[in-house]
């Protein structure tokens, strides 16, 4: 290899590796944290824990798992919603024939243009009338009806460039177009589900505003409220808190890790065409 080629490419490999301990680096540093006392932390941010004890990540595991269980609850049930609603109709949008079908499409996706803040008040007002306020029903009510349109517009893009003999050809051997939508479009479909499903567990897991507002008990919070919570009653327990955030953002960064291959798929074969 030539002087300059090799230069490129140790460039971009040095590049790589800024750009990864720029982002793993933290993560290390909270968990890190977690082990280590407040005079630690104080003296010595950046140095090691000099003991192992799971004191600190005990004491936020008590503190959390009630957050814990809700924020599960939530964020499993309105994924689950989302992802067949917005299948479905994606499905509809692209494979039923049907007078105006422009205007439908425009209507469900300019769901994206609504700002969930300009609607806060009148949102309270129906979910205090349905009686669901202070639920997590009320918390799976609102992700799915504002996460829908989005989804919708990631999986309809997917399944525009299907190939349609799949559906001529279940359709003259005797398939229900919900079977071909069961059975062929699904499947072939997978990649973009799984970029939507954590997109979606993303937003679920990480949402502050609706889980503020709409929930008041702590067994309905979810975690980013339990950890602002836990922020004003331990607000001088450095390891605690940073025990606590560890153990809110290891679930997504084992999910992203052992799903990225898909999700990185669904989206360049979907949207990015």
């Amino acid at each position: 290899m030539s002087f300059w080629p090799a230069m490129a490419r140790a460039f971009l490999w040095a590049l790589l590796l800024s750009l990864g301990v720029l982002v793993i680096y933290p993560l290390l540093w909270m968990a890190l944290n977690g082990f280590r006392s407040n005079s630690q932390i104080f003296d010595t941010p950046f140095g090691l824990p000099d003991s192992w004890a799971l004191t600190h990540y005990a004491a936020a595991w008590a503190a959390t798992r009630g957050f814990l269980a809700s924020s599960l609850l939530v964020t499993l049930v309105s994924t689950v919603t989302t992802v067949a609603i917005s299948a479905w109709t994606a499905y509809g949008l692209t494979r039923t024939p049907m007078p105006g079908q422009p205007l439908f499409v425009a209507f469900i996706l300019g769901g994206m243009m609504l700002s969930p803040t300009v609607a806060l008040v009148p949102l309270v007002r129906m979910l205090q009338g349905l009686g669901i306020y202070d639920t997590q029903g009320a918390l799976i009510l609102l992700y799915t009806a504002f996460r829908v349109p989005f989804t919708t517009f990631l999986i309809r893009a997917y399944m525009l460039d299907l190939p349609r003999d799949l559906d001529e050809a279940a359709t003259m051997d005797g398939a229900s177009p919900g079977t071909i939508f069961r059975r062929i479009i699904l499947p072939l479909c997978s990649p973009i589900l799984i970029s939507c499903i954590v997109l979606h567990i993303l937003f679920a897991w990480n949402e502050y505003l609706f889980a503020m507002i709409f929930t008041n008990s702590p067994g309905v919070q979810t975690l980013p409220v339990g950890l602002s919570s836990m922020l004003s009653k331990q607000g001088t327990n450095f390891a605690t808190l940073f025990a606590a955030m560890t153990i809110s953002a290891l679930p997504i960064v084992i999910l992203f890790f052992l799903t990225q291959r898909y999700f990185i798929r669904g989206l360049t074969e979907g949207i990015g065409k």
